[in-house]
């Protein structure tokens, strides 16, 4: 309660039956001035309203924090302006206030865990992306990666990814019991089915054996992929993976450290990869989702002559 707000409820302003004491003598005491007691009283309405809208801010925002509950400040704010007329826009220190005020949170991993350790190259190849994890269009440039998805039986599941680095859109995926060569094959033709094609294009990895056997090369000439890798050991040669990787157990796993079952992780794993490309809004892609990202791209590239 406010100084402000115990003069009012105490002097004989109010309308109780039971008279209380003077305006004068209760500012006095609390040591306040009665002219900014008059000024707050006088604002009460607006108050008021200011409540009743934040109040009903709250709900829009519940509404989109429930539909995932991952969401914080910028992505729950890009959805709420999303489409609306600019004098309807809400400002994004509002809706934070709002969001601290109503206990709405986005979700935030509490511990680090340790990242994978990428093995020993097996054959030279060069980098080509120097940590530069951008394209000038879609299907140039892509990055990948193996993770492993911890089960509470003691054993794994591994995704492999395939990511455009212009969109950060997934164009492949495969998720597997096992880490042969055949679980990036899988993803990376899995990327060349949705694409239609990557001839031309760069796929930068880790030094994972897997990445340098003599069959991923060969998969790779077929499409005519070069490859790219960075040095042995750096996660930050692969950081756009590395970060892909994270995000995925940070919204799925949340703070659990396992998924129950093979079935359960493999429905969870599908269905955010699923809405990752599709209703997921990106910060990269200025808080657009991947697709939305690359038709926007699309839209604006001028027809050949």
């Amino acid at each position: 309660m406010t100084r402000f707000q115990f003069v009012a409820d105490h002097s004989d302003t109010t309308s109780s039956p039971r008279r209380g004491w003077t305006v004068k003598r209760l500012c006095a005491l609390l040591d306040v001035r009665r002219s900014s007691f008059y000024a707050w009283l006088a604002a009460a309405p607006a108050r008021a309203k200011r409540t009743a809208a934040d109040t009903a801010l709250a709900e829009r925002i519940r509404a989109v924090h429930d539909g995932d509950r991952t969401c914080g400040r910028p992505r729950i704010t890009a959805e709420i302006n999303d489409g609306v007329e600019p004098a309807q826009r809400v400002n994004h220190k509002r809706i934070g206030r709002v969001m601290r005020e109503h206990g709405i949170a986005g979700y935030r991993r509490r511990r680090r865990v340790r990242t994978t350790i990428p093995e020993p190259a097996q054959s030279p190849v060069p980098d080509l992306l120097g940590r530069d994890f951008t394209a000038p269009a879609p299907n140039i440039v892509y990055v990948g990666d193996i993770t492993y998805l911890p089960l509470a039986d003691g054993g794994n599941l591994y995704l492999a990814t395939v990511i455009d680095c212009h969109s950060r859109r997934l164009t492949g995926w495969a998720l597997a019991d096992h880490m042969r060569t055949d679980l990036v094959a899988d993803a990376l033709r899995a990327a060349a089915a949705d694409r239609g094609s990557l001839a031309g294009s760069i796929f930068h990895s880790d030094h994972g054996s897997v990445y340098t056997s003599r069959a991923y090369a060969n998969l790779c000439d077929r499409l005519d992929v070069q490859q790219s890798m960075g040095a042995v050991g750096s996660s930050a040669d692969n950081a756009l993976a590395e970060s892909f990787n994270a995000t995925l157990k940070r919204e799925v796993l949340q703070d659990n450290a396992f998924w129950p079952d093979q079935a359960t992780c493999r429905r969870q794993l599908f269905r955010w990869l699923t809405r990752y490309n599709t209703r997921r809004r990106h910060s990269y892609c200025r808080y657009q989702t991947p697709n939305t990202y690359e038709a926007d791209f699309a839209a604006t590239v001028p027809d050949a002559a």
